[in-house]
């Protein structure tokens, strides 16, 4: 017995994909839109929003390489529960990805066909994974912890069988088997079931400044709704690709008046979860007071390249791919200083109104595309950077105010967090709003000056 385990075990190493030739992983724009496209077909033939991952990793290239890769992909899972997860097959993905996808779905159609019976209900038609040929693996899903179930399972059953295929071949059940586990009367049961889902569930959205205050707060109330989410911020650790719970988070570290970090971020979050819908362009910041006949050119230029180019270079690099999204919409936020400026605020004033007015613009050109732009305008939130203990002590005592009646000093007399701005975006980003592009939303509990 010994022997035979040291002879696997040599066996293995000359034929393990670790040895096998590694493919050009190279990335470009070109791929990652194509992904996004293959992700609008997946999502129109699952009837929602649906999330789509390309594995690049070494086994994955590897395998996408094989000349039999082709057929290896359909030869069926380990064990037959898998097929409830994975389907019994994968599909086959060539430089055509719509085209491959619908011809998986007459694929699986015609398998359907020819194992059902009266009471069977056919499942959806999208496949759960497959091999991008020469590219590497690709998993569809529902939601992100659906998403890693697949990656795992058919990561799995990939390695066994080319490691069986080294010994002499790989051979599932027959497909009638593995058709009876699929559509196990149990399955069906779930089926003809109403689930209510999460809103955004398998949705994909993009929020900058995302480390603290709104930007975190509409992170973390999109993910509540389901969304996949793609934090971005100059803040966050150098830990490009950390991942939040069950997968639905990553959060990368960029600053985003820097065009090719930006563009980086938004390749590596389509490779992640297949596309973008959502775009919170949230990234900003308040810089010292300053009358106009003082400002300093430096700091004039800083507010105007975070607070104005910034979201322009943001929208303009996501543009190719909300435009293969899933419902998109686009929120800027902007501030109580465009309809209301108060003096010693311009470089951030100036620069707030600009991209107000770009939402604008951006609104009547992008409309045409099905993209919706909005823009909220908070004011004197309280639980944000910029507000420190002894800053709301400073302004409380400049108005003769105390900091709580400085806090509520607004129509309703009501107090602002973060929050609450965050839902007012997520609300603009959902179905609620469908039909409602350029409008421009204050939260500010009320300003008399605006009224």
């Amino acid at each position: 017995m010994i022997d035979l385990v040291s002879k696997a075990e040599k066996h293995l190493a000359i034929c393990s994909v670790s040895n096998m030739p590694i493919s050009n992983r190279c990335a470009s724009g070109e791929d990652e839109l194509a992904l996004a496209k293959l992700r609008k077909a997946a999502s129109r033939l699952f009837g929602a929003a649906v999330l789509v991952q390309w594995d690049k990793s070494d086994w994955a290239c590897e395998f996408a390489a094989l000349e039999n890769a082709d057929e290896l992909i359909q030869r069926g899972p380990l064990t037959p529960d898998h097929s409830i997860h994975t389907k019994p097959f994968g599909a086959v993905f060539g430089d055509k990805l719509p085209s491959d996808l619908a011809q998986f779905a007459e694929y699986y159609r015609a398998y359907f066909d020819s194992h059902c019976l009266s009471e069977h209900q056919i499942l959806d038609l999208m496949p759960r994974f497959g091999v991008w040929l020469n590219k590497g693996m690709v998993y569809l899903a529902a939601n992100a912890k659906r998403l890693q179930i697949v990656r795992d399972i058919s990561t799995h059953t990939l390695r066994a069988i080319r490691n069986a295929e080294a010994f002499g071949g790989w051979t599932a059940l027959p497909r009638q088997d593995l058709f009876e586990v699929e559509y196990w009367e149990l399955e069906q049961a779930k089926l003809k079931a109403h689930h209510v889902k999460p809103e955004m569930e398998g949705m994909v959205a993009l929020v900058t400044g995302a480390a603290s205050g709104i930007g975190l707060a509409t992170a973390e109330a999109l993910a509540a709704r389901g969304a996949a989410v793609v934090a971005l911020d100059v803040a966050f650790a150098d830990s490009a690709g950390n991942l939040g719970p069950a997968h639905a988070e990553m959060r990368l570290q960029v600053d985003v008046t820097d065009k090719t970090a930006v563009q980086d971020a938004i390749y590596s979050a389509v490779r992640q979860f297949g596309g973008i819908d959502l775009l919170v362009s949230n990234a900003g910041s308040f810089p010292p007071s300053s009358l106009l006949a003082e400002i300093d050119e430096v700091m004039w230029q800083q507010s105007l390249d975070l607070n104005l180019s910034a979201h322009l270079r943001l929208l303009r690099c996501c543009e190719p791919f909300l435009c293969e999204g899933y419902k998109p919409a686009v929120v800027f936020v902007g501030s109580k200083n465009v309809p209301a400026p108060g003096p010693g605020a311009g470089a951030y004033s100036i620069a707030k109104s600009g991209m107000t007015q770009m939402m604008r613009i951006a609104a009547l050109e992008l409309g045409k595309k099905g993209i919706r732009c909005n823009a909220v305008h908070p004011n004197a939130v309280y639980d944000t950077s910029i507000w420190t203990e002894e800053v709301l002590a400073n302004r409380a005592a400049y108005y003769g105010m105390s900091v709580e009646n400085y806090k509520r000093a607004n129509v309703l007399g009501t107090e602002l967090c973060s929050p609450d701005v965050a839902e007012v975006i997520c609300a603009l980003l959902s179905n609620q709003f469908a039909k409602t592009t350029g409008a421009q939303v204050p939260v500010d509990g009320g300003n008399e000056r605006i009224i």
